[in-house]
């Protein structure tokens, strides 16, 4: 079984939201589905049918969420150590080298990538082209638009 990589923080998250599924959602969904079922006939039943597609997808997030969990790497990126170098968990400060605007990104895992909150996803092409580089390196980006140059003017380990 592969790991998922998660940050420590990615990691509190996911188990955050699968504690609020189990011990709020669920018994939600479940007395929403009693009440439904108390109203009679089941067969033109918007509420009931509403009530249990709710907890189909109640139920599939916390299997996602625990099988996430049991397979998780998590990575606290106070103690890496990888000698300056780009790696998972890292924040980076990049300098675009056509137009010198600077963007500071940190390296996460799939399920933590959130572009307004500046995490960008291991597997995105900026990471993937980010990865293994230093301060000073430059990396090149395929982008829609064309390829991008970015400079690595700083990496963090925070």
């Amino acid at each position: 079984m592969s790991k998922i990589p998660l940050t420590l923080i990615g990691a509190e998250l996911l188990r955050q939201e699968l504690h609020n599924l189990k011990t709020v959602e669920r018994p939600s969904v479940i007395n929403a589905i009693s009440e439904a079922r108390a109203q009679g006939d089941l067969s033109e039943n918007a509420e009931y049918e509403a009530a249990k597609e709710r907890q189909s997808f109640v139920e599939g997030r916390i299997v996602e969420l625990e099988f996430k969990l049991g397979s998780a790497q998590v990575i606290d990126p106070k103690t890496l150590n990888a000698d300056g170098r780009c790696v998972f968990g890292t924040t980076v400060v990049l300098e675009d080298v056509n137009n010198g605007d600077v963007v500071t990104y940190q390296i996460v895992g799939d399920d933590e990538a959130d572009i307004r909150q500046r995490k960008i996803s291991i597997s995105s092409p900026v990471a993937r082209a980010l990865i293994g580089k230093s301060s000073g390196d430059v990396a090149e980006v395929q982008a829609p638009g064309g390829v991008r140059e970015y400079e690595v003017v700083e990496v963090q380990y925070v």
